[in-house]
């Protein structure tokens, strides 16, 4: 089976790209997500969910920073330039998975105060929430397109298909 190269880049070098790509930014967002709940129904924005919360969203954002720019330089600008994407199933397995990064890195900034210092708590928090929705989606649908053989869509098919060879004896 053909993978994308959102599979392939987690099934290399294990378990160090499986933890360095897939499980750290999950823990944390994750951790991100449970807590930003917790917070919305409990409305309690003080203690150590919020700070665990915090941590989560500014230690999440600042390391996809170092995933996408990895990413983009080691990956996708190579595989762009030599025109090896294995259909739009692998584009968008790899895009989705850096988009998902953006919100993140969106609430890192916000919790820093570089972004939204003047909003108020209640709006900080619908962006926060956002932000976590959309990191959401975007890392679900990575997810899926990352698990689909790209063959689906005609990478790795041979126009005409090999029939065994007849012989008459």
């Amino acid at each position: 089976m053909n993978m994308t190269h959102y599979m392939e880049l987690l099934a290399v070098n294990q378990p160090w790209n499986l933890l360095i790509f897939m499980a750290v930014p999950v823990i944390l967002a994750e951790t991100l997500a449970i807590t930003e709940l917790y917070l919305l129904f409990t409305r309690n924005f003080t203690g150590w969910v919020h700070s665990l919360n915090r941590a989560a969203g500014i230690t999440v954002g600042l390391y996809f920073v170092g995933v996408i720019v990895y990413l983009m330089t080691t990956a996708v600008l190579p595989i762009t330039k030599a025109g090896e994407w294995r259909t739009a199933i692998d584009v968008i397995a790899v895009s989705c998975y850096l988009i998902g990064g953006l919100p993140l890195i969106y609430i890192a900034l916000q919790e820093l105060g570089w972004v939204n210092a003047d909003a108020s708590d209640e709006d900080k928090r619908k962006v926060h929430a956002t932000c976590v929705a959309l990191f959401l989606v975007f890392g679900h649908i990575a997810m899926i397109a990352g698990m689909l053989d790209p063959s689906l869509l005609g990478y790795g098919v041979d126009a005409t298909p090999e029939m065994p060879m007849m012989h008459n004896h």
